[in-house]
């Protein structure tokens, strides 16, 4: 390995996904598909059994093509209305109980943007997981946000 490539994975974010897309439909439009619990679940394709509220955990049945059935929690944090919306859950492994282990924290920032509104998204805190899987975990949910945030695109634009 030459020193460059070492500097490269020291500085690669191995606690972090950050993604960002611009969606060409309002704030307003984008914030309900986001937090209408309903809404969330037709592009997140889950079936969640309840609204969203901040302190609350929402449960639901998982209907996204290989993963359906599966059950998923999001303990809501945080819900600044058209601007914030934040949940902890855990990064699913098919062969791992995860319960006991560490959530990660998953962060959704709208702004204003030319043509539509920008929307960030930051999960975080990979490095709490065990080392056994935080490789995997991550590289799954960096490949699942981005299939989900083309999914938003579609629900919002369409």
């Amino acid at each position: 390995m030459t020193s460059t490539e070492a500097r490269s994975l020291e500085m690669a974010n191995t606690d972090a996904i950050e993604k960002e897309i611009v969606l060409r439909a309002p704030r307003s439009r984008v914030w309900r598909a986001l937090t209408d619990s309903a809404q969330f679940g037709t592009w997140f394709r889950v079936k969640l059994e309840g609204p969203f509220e901040a302190g609350r955990t929402v449960r639901g049945t998982m209907t996204y093509p290989g993963h359906e059935g599966k059950v998923i929690e999001l303990m809501v944090e945080t819900i600044e209305p058209e601007k914030v919306f934040v949940y902890r859950w855990h990064p699913s492994d098919p062969n791992v109980d995860v319960s006991k282990e560490p959530t990660t924290k998953v962060e959704f920032r709208l702004e204003d943007a030319a043509g539509g509104t920008k929307l960030s998204l930051v999960e975080s805190g990979f490095d709490r997981l065990p080392a056994s899987r935080r490789a995997d975990a991550f590289r799954r949910n960096e490949g699942g946000w981005t299939s989900q945030l083309e999914n938003i695109r579609q629900y919002v634009e369409g």
